[in-house]
């Protein structure tokens, strides 16, 4: 019912808006006075919580915490172990970072497999979005940090000399 092995990364739907608090970033840098439950529940979207779990299994489970202790489904397709997990600011996509050279992004309501990011040419141990969800970094023991599009799912940058 849930992970063969050490689960790596946990993350929430909703921990964008934990991080951001009050601040809200649609307000582009004005003054900001939105109480941070507001801010919370845009960034919710008016959905429910959801949690993405990532492991030495090879797998990621989806939860929902809320309704059930059981997975609402199982991700395969990474080749060796999760790094790391992380969902979009506004909660619909899911990236992985794994051990097998490959990003790996996820529809964050269903669990259904979206699109492969490959270029690293060794492990990425790191995911991160941009405020707007346009753009995914990938930083690598390859030592480069790769910026995709989450349009295309394709490549826009490479930065080397991460050493």
């Amino acid at each position: 019912q849930g992970h063969g092995h050490w689960v790596n990364s946990m993350a929430l739907s909703t921990d964008y808006a934990t991080r951001i608090g009050g601040w809200d970033p649609a307000l582009q840098g004005k003054v900001q006075s939105a109480d941070p439950l507001t801010v919370y529940n845009k960034y919710k979207g008016g959905g429910e919580e959801f949690m993405v779990s990532g492991s030495d299994d090879f797998t990621l489970f989806l939860w929902h915490p809320a309704k059930s202790n059981k997975p609402v489904c199982r991700m395969t397709g990474h080749q060796q172990l999760i790094n790391q997990v992380m969902f979009s600011p506004n909660g619909r996509k899911i990236a992985s970072a794994s051990f097998d050279k490959s990003v790996k992004v996820w529809d964050g309501k269903t669990g259904k497999f979206v699109s492969t990011l490959r270029g690293h040419v060794r492990a990425v141990y790191q995911v991160s979005w941009s405020a707007d969800g346009k753009l995914l970094v990938s930083g690598s023991s390859d030592s480069t940090v790769k910026i995709w599009c989450m349009r295309t799912f394709s490549l826009l940058q490479d930065l080397p000399g991460h050493a």
